[in-house]
C-alpha cells in the first residue's frame, strides 16, 4: 500500500480547475498502466473532502488479463494558495482491506 500527498502552491488569483487536474491526473494513470499491459476503469468524479477541504475524487481499478490486480485512488482540493493532491494506490485485496485506515489518514491530515 502507498499514499502520498503532494503540495503546490498556487499563484495569488489563480482558480484552479480541480475538475481538469483530476481528468488530467487520470488520464495519465491510465495511460502508464495501459503501457505496461493494464487495462483500467476509473470511477466518476464525484464530490469528496480531503482533512476539513471540499474536495474531488476517483478511484481506478486495474485489471490484467480480467483479474482486479490494483486500485489507485486520486483526491484533489485546494486552499486559499496551496494545492493538494492525494493519492493513495495498493494490491486489490490489501487496497480494499485498508478501506478504514485510509479513510483515518485523510482525516487526520491538518491542511
Amino acid at each position: 500500500m502507498v499514499m502520498e500527498l503532494t503540495m503546490t502552491q498556487v499563484e495569488s488569483g489563480h482558480q484552479v480547475n480541480l475538475e481538469g487536474v483530476l481528468l488530467e491526473m487520470r488520464k495519465s494513470v491510465q495511460k502508464d498502466f495501459f503501457q505496461g499491459g493494464y487495462q483500467s476503469v476509473c470511477s466518476k468524479i464525484h464530490p469528496t473532502t480531503l482533512s476539513r477541504l471540499s474536495a474531488l475524487e476517483t478511484t481506478c481499478t486495474i485489471t490484467q488479463n480480467g483479474r482486479h490486480v490494483l486500485s489507485q485512488t486520486l483526491v484533489a482540493a485546494v486552499d486559499a494558495d496551496k494545492a493538494y493532491v492525494f493519492s493513495c494506490a495498493g494490491q486489490a485485496e490489501v487496497y480494499k482491506a485498508s478501506q478504514d485506515e485510509i479513510q483515518a489518514a485523510r482525516n487526520s491530515l491538518k491542511l
